[in-house]
């Protein structure tokens, strides 16, 4: 880590990881002592000119949204407040915010997906929402109030007159005041608010959690690449009668079996994954960005023989 102060507090990695990762919130006061934000609003205002850089706009209680590049002209038609200016992946742009990433080396970096950092003024916002994937919220300059939702039996109903997936009916179970270096670690699926109090920064540290679909659609696109002998479907035992009826249970079961035969490759399935989860966040701006994503596979052996290694960086196997 950068220094011997813990981000997680009083709690060691083994704790957080135990008992809180995927599991359940925690508020961690003073996670930063000092803390001294390595940008502000301005920075992101200039940031969000750029075309190479993604970045928002989310204006008012109704929450309208808009995509940059922005128009320095932009910010001088702005109201007086409620609106948030959001900018992604600041890490691979401002190594400053880089660094705060050696607070979180308990976990693999791999998964690590990037720092979003948003400048909102008084009463700015992106609404009750929820994520599928784990983030740490660090408060940066200023104030913001930060409601959260546990309730199991939440509605999860979403608004209808923004772009945004806000939540229609959000119910707080808990709220805090975040200061300068404090922070909130929010598990997947946790509904929550925040709302700034007077201007202020967020520094949101997110992970990658790819969906299913996702992670099909690329293993599909790898497994073309290999150029494997096709496995093909057959038919269940079939009568006259089946001709006109409609497709049948066995013919699912067919499918499944033939999909999950294919599937079950483990030395495939690690190569491949080590692979997706090194793919930069943004592939065609690697060479200005200079981003880095590595990750070692650990292939499988037969017993009695030494274990070998394939190493990934940027997605690409390294010999």
């Amino acid at each position: 880590m950068s220094d011997n102060h813990s981000i997680l507090g009083d709690l060691s990695a083994d704790q957080f990881l135990a008992e809180y990762w995927q599991k359940k919130p925690l508020l961690i006061r003073n996670a930063i002592p000092h803390f001294e934000p390595p940008i502000d609003g301005d920075d992101l205002a200039g940031m969000s000119l750029e075309p190479t850089v993604e970045s928002r706009l989310v204006i008012g209680e109704d929450w309208q949204v808009e995509h940059g590049p922005f128009d320095e002209g932009r910010f001088e038609t702005l109201p007086e407040d409620s609106w948030t200016l959001l900018v992604q992946a600041v890490d691979l742009w401002v190594p400053e915010v880089a660094e705060l990433l050696n607070h979180f080396d308990f976990l693999p970096a791999w998964r690590v997906d990037d720092i979003m950092v948003s400048y909102a003024e008084d009463g700015g916002s992106v609404g009750p929402h929820f994520d599928h994937y784990d983030v740490f919220l660090l408060q940066g300059s200023g104030q913001r109030r930060w409601q959260i939702s546990e309730s199991a039996n939440g509605d999860m109903t979403l608004a209808s007159d923004t772009s945004l997936k806000v939540l229609e009916n959000f119910v707080a179970t808990d709220e805090w005041v975040l200061n300068p270096g404090d922070m909130l670690y929010l598990p997947p699926k946790i509904a929550h608010h925040g709302v700034a109090i007077g201007e202020c920064t967020t520094f949101s540290v997110g992970f990658r959690a790819p969906a299913a679909t996702e992670m099909l659609d690329d293993l599909a696109t790898e497994l073309l690449s290999r150029d494997l002998v096709p496995n093909h479907l057959t038919d269940p035992p079939l009568t006259a009668a089946m001709a006109n009826a409609p497709i049948s249970a066995e013919y699912v079961q067919r499918v499944k079996a033939l999909l999950l035969e294919t599937l079950d490759d483990d030395q495939m399935l690690g190569q491949w994954f080590t692979q997706f989860m090194t793919e930069p966040k943004y592939p065609p701006l690697v060479e200005l960005t200079e981003e880095v994503r590595s990750a070692t596979f650990e292939n499988q052996v037969s017993e009695g023989e030494e274990p070998s290694y394939s190493h990934y960086v940027n997605g690409q196997k390294q010999d």
